[in-house]
């Protein structure tokens, strides 16, 4: 059996992958022609909009209104004399708002660029869109402006696929006097709604389109309003009116307003840094998923646009790692959500075993129908390890003892799912192999087809036991034993743990280790145990981990710089030297900014500053050609092949451990930890960057200025 990708992967893609223009902010490059390399998304919370320049959705592309995995809009197109627009501009102003500035075409009674448009677009619960006429020519003119909708209420796995046809199943409710058109879907439990609500309302209703006439004189300007509100179940949604650069008001207790107004303050000689920073920031807040759990509020990480806008258990534990600097919220909110559905009996279908955490949810029709497993589905074998090592870490900067109790039975759970369900074979090794009809093959981060290969090229019979989840084992198990000292009050089950850590490490360094090619760790070992040769990435997730011996730890240092590893713009997913190296294959030579922020974090662990911060730099200089956001992954070629990264041509952007990769990068460079009580520094900040100083980090229940350059750095309480 191969394995499956649950994102996109472009069919035999050409080495001379696009290199033009990017996609503007939002926007994911698989977006099909008739959108266009400058299609512009908008996203905020769990709703995006992707629309062409011109700000239209054309039907049959894969854009539109998509909000909780069912697209509500699949047609919006505006027109002036059944024309469309002429572009000028357009471009997304936030990540919740887009503007365009377009003209009219050539038209019999109206010669171009004689009418100006200006839409200003705003999505959140729903879609707020203001169409703005002014006329410029000498003699009054009449016009007729349409708005044509549509929608499918596809699933969102069908979008770019072929889905069923729901047109004979969608009731609509038009208003007559046009102030707004209707349309509802139902399929056994499953019930979506949404209506476009116009003022003024329209002279005419065309089908299912909104038809004004306006007269215009010299000078005269015209607006309209259009509010598309949502229903999504029992659940109503509607949009906010608003300006541009107004923020968006969730309430001062809302856990996503929180962490943004929270978030420490970066001061730093070197633009670049704060450029990336507030990018950053910026791209996680759009990115929230806030939710109620027994009656708490909690914000968590979305994995990124347009596909993954929902939660992966992996995705947002690492993400919650990474930005621990900005807060615990996200944190504390990844930990509780996760924990409210870790598994609690077997599901072949969604590849559920008691204890497990979940990888992927969704919440669209063919999920909620039983069609698909995702509700949630538990296709990974690495995220139950990753979530222990969040619990750890969440205490580490918080020392929030009372959820840490408060979770130990599902700390407790996962561990047993670790030993008695994810050591299928009972060697002492995590593997993977789907019971699902419809799995992933591969259940690790490097989850497509050919993810895990041999270095010849061969594809490994499972299940397979892959590298880098040995040694979340091996951290988590000590972290665990740390909270079991601790909180816990639990001195047996921390020596039962010690013990379990220690007797991994030793077989795992016997058993994976390879000591050709100069020494280095095999990528996993198959069904057959086997070790799988190939030189990868996954090296520097051992490091991260700690479970590689000081004396091989400047083996793989030496390996993940190489010319075969490090492209120029960061450590490549798979090495040169292999045969399945494939620069713009999606885990066998690409480079990814989470990856690489990981990587970096376990250079430095072992001492290894200038690596990690080579990679650092190199990473953040990439961003200099993306307005300063980090995709999900870029292609491998190398920095000499030219002077910016070729882009990878699926890649989501943004995506949530992308945009979490520059504040991992920015804590390795200070050597940031909580350690007995105080917030400490190891500070070694490249020259390049200059003097770096981060106010106000929380942690361990205060607030810390740090100041830093070079070796030098200063950390004190905030009075």
């Amino acid at each position: 059996m191969t394995a499956t990708s649950r994102r996109p992967t472009p069919a035999d893609p050409m080495p001379d992958a696009p290199t033009g223009p990017g996609v503007s902010s939002g926007a994911c490059r698989d977006l099909p022609p008739e959108l266009g390399p400058d299609a512009v998304g908008v996203l905020e919370g769990r709703t995006f909009m992707f629309s062409d320049a011109r700000g239209d959705v054309p039907r049959g592309s894969i854009g539109g209104l998509v909000h909780d995995d069912t697209r509500f809009l699949n047609q919006w197109e505006l027109t002036i004399g059944d024309a469309p627009l002429l572009v000028l501009s357009s471009g997304t102003v936030d990540a919740y708002s887009a503007a365009f500035f377009l003209a009219n075409a050539d038209l019999p009674h109206l010669p171009a660029n004689r009418v100006g448009v200006r839409r200003q677009r705003f999505v959140g619960d729903g879609l707020y869109e203001r169409v703005e006429l002014r006329y410029f020519g000498v003699e009054p003119v009449s016009i007729r402006l349409r708005v044509a909708v549509g929608t499918d209420f596809a699933d969102l796995f069908e979008i770019k696929e072929s889905g069923r046809d729901r047109a004979t199943d969608i009731v609509r409710q038009h208003e007559l006097d046009g102030s707004a058109l209707g349309f509802g879907y139902r399929n056994g439990s499953f019930a979506a709604s949404v209506r476009v609500e116009a003022d003024p309302p329209a002279d005419l209703v065309d089908g299912d389109a909104l038809v004004w006439d306006v007269c215009l004189e010299r000078g005269q300007q015209w607006s309209c309003e259009l509010q598309v509100p949502l229903r999504c179940g029992e659940e109503d949604y509607r949009p906010a009116v608003r300006g541009f650069g107004e923020a968006f008001d969730h309430g001062p207790e809302d856990p996503s307003t929180r962490w943004a107004a929270e978030k420490p303050h970066l001061h730093a000689d070197v633009d670049l840094l704060r450029d990336v920073y507030h990018r950053s920031a910026v791209d996680l807040v759009s990115m929230r998923i806030e939710k109620t759990i027994a009656g708490e509020p909690v914000v968590l990480f979305a994995a990124g646009l347009p596909w993954f806008l929902t939660t992966f258990g992996r995705d947002t534990v690492i993400t919650a790692y990474q930005t621990m600097t900005c807060g615990p919220d996200v944190a504390r909110g990844a930990l509780i959500v996760l924990a409210a559905h870790q598994a609690k009996g077997f599901n072949d279908f969604t590849d559920e075993e008691p204890g497990k955490i979940f990888h992927e949810y969704r919440s669209g029709e063919l999920t909620q129908l039983g069609l698909k497993p995702y509700h949630p589905y538990y296709g990974s074998a690495d995220t139950t390890a990753l979530w222990l090592i969040l619990l750890s870490e969440y205490w580490r900067w918080t020392g929030d003892a009372d959820l840490v109790r408060r979770l130990r039975g599902n700390a407790e759970a996962a561990l047993r799912w670790t030993d008695r369900y994810g050591d299928r074979d009972g060697d002492g090794y995590v593997e993977y192999a789907t019971r699902s009809t419809q799995g992933l093959g591969n259940q690790c981060w490097r989850d497509s087809p050919d993810g895990v290969q041999y270095a010849d090229g061969r594809i490994p019979v499972l299940p397979i036991a892959t590298c880098e989840m040995q040694g979340y084992t091996y951290d988590a198990k000590l972290r665990m034993a740390e909270l079991a000292e601790g909180p816990w009050q639990d001195p047996a089950m921390a020596q039962r743990l010690r013990a379990d850590a220690a007797r991994l490490c030793e077989q795992f360094n016997r058993d994976y280790w390879i000591p050709e090619r100069g020494g280095y760790y095999a990528v996993g070992l198959d069904g057959d145990k086997r070790a799988i040769d190939s030189m990868t990435s996954n090296m520097g997730h051992l490091l991260w981990s700690g479970i590689v011996p000081e004396e091989r730890a400047g083996q793989l240092a030496r390996h993940l710089m190489s010319p075969e590893m490090f492209s120029g713009w960061g450590v490549r997913t798979l090495s040169t030297a292999d045969v399945g190296y494939n620069p713009i294959g999606y885990h066998v030579g690409t480079v990814w900014p989470h990856d690489n922020s990981i990587i970096a974090a376990g250079l430095a662990r072992y001492g290894y500053r200038d690596e990690a911060n080579r990679i650092a730099v190199a990473m953040l200089e990439a961003s200099r050609h993306s307005e300063h956001r980090l995709p999900e992954a870029f292609s491998g070629y190398d920095r000499s092949f030219g002077r910016q990264p070729v882009p990878y041509p699926t890649a989501c952007n943004p995506q949530a451990w992308a945009s979490g990769a520059p504040l991992l990068f920015l804590r390795t460079m200070l050597g940031l930890e909580p350690r007995e009580g105080e917030l400490v520094a190891d500070a070694h900040v490249p020259d390049e960057f200059g003097r770096i100083r981060l106010h106000h980090v929380a942690a361990l229940g205060r607030r810390w200025n740090v100041e830093a350059a070079g070796s030098e750095c200063t950390v004190a309480p905030v009075d």
